[in-house]
């Protein structure tokens, strides 16, 4: 691995956050890493953890671990039984507290599809929730799950950490993968993003792509409110043109988010989606 720090933490692999000399990539091989490299530890702060796994095709499920003195909180957690499984050995290998609180910033099956395995006495946090946040003291740090607005999923939930000024975005940022609209709701997700961004937080944790150092995470994510922006501007501009979604998918010029990942996996889905936008398809609000 180039760039990183390596910390050893009771035996677990631990890094700090990746450096600024790290390319603009999700993909792991462009950015100088293997996919050995995986699963990994990203320390945020005292007793705060990004978790990276690779799934396929090739990409990072990112996870956050809190670890407080009465017990550690998941937010997201891996795509299958197995994966998820391992996420919790690696905690154990950071602590031996028990894990007790679960974040669903997610829905989808790649952050919940291992969720079988978590301890039965476990307490989910899931929208709907209390009016706009509910706190959770671990002990020693104040975990509040927000909630910002409907993006990627529509029940979107974030974890804020005010004191070290984390927030952990889950699906809501997807760090230079192409935006996917399968479940979203785009003009509203744009939104749900200036709210972030318009939040004291130093340090923006994507649910996939790499975790960035502080700086930079605030410049991807920024970023990624622009390929937001400019994905719903060309779909508008191929409806006006009177176009069917098949025919918008063949003209569309994605510009400069062209080679973003799984740009082609996801840009037809993203045009299918905008284009049930614009004529008020939508699903109402839960």
């Amino acid at each position: 691995m180039r760039n990183l720090t390596i910390i050893a933490t009771l035996g677990a692999l631990v890094i700090a956050a990746p450096t600024a000399a790290q390319p603009r990539t999700a993909d792991p091989i462009k950015r100088g890493l293997q996919l050995t490299d995986f699963p990994r530890f990203v320390k945020l702060a005292e007793n705060v953890y990004g978790y990276e796994e690779i799934r396929q095709p090739g990409f990072t499920t990112v996870s956050l671990v809190v670890i407080g003195r009465n017990g550690v909180l998941i937010a997201d957690g891996q795509g299958n039984a197995q994966a998820t499984q391992t996420l919790l050995d690696r905690i154990r290998e950071l602590t031996p507290i028990p894990v007790k609180w679960y974040v669903v910033g997610s829905e989808h099956g790649d952050h919940t599809g291992g969720n079988s395995v978590l301890p039965k006495d476990v307490t989910f946090i899931a929208y709907p929730m209390s009016a706009d946040e509910q706190a959770i003291d671990v002990g020693g740090i104040t975990v509040r799950a927000v909630f910002l607005g409907r993006a990627h999923t529509g029940t979107d939930l974030m974890v804020y950490l005010s004191r070290e000024r984390i927030l952990f975005m889950s699906e809501a940022y997807l760090n230079r993968v192409f935006p996917a609209m399968r479940s979203a709701f785009p003009s509203e997700w744009l939104r749900t993003a200036d709210r972030a961004l318009a939040m004291a937080v130093a340090h923006y944790v994507p649910g996939h792509g790499f975790i960035e150092e502080p700086a930079r995470s605030r410049e991807e994510l920024i970023a990624f409110r622009g390929a937001l922006a400019y994905v719903i501007a060309e779909v508008k501009r191929l409806h006006a043109l009177g176009l069917s979604p098949e025919d918008a998918v063949k003209q569309a010029n994605w510009g400069e988010y062209a080679d973003w990942f799984i740009r082609e996996q996801q840009a037809p889905i993203a045009v299918r989606k905008v284009y049930e936008e614009i004529e008020g398809k939508l699903k109402p609000a839960p």
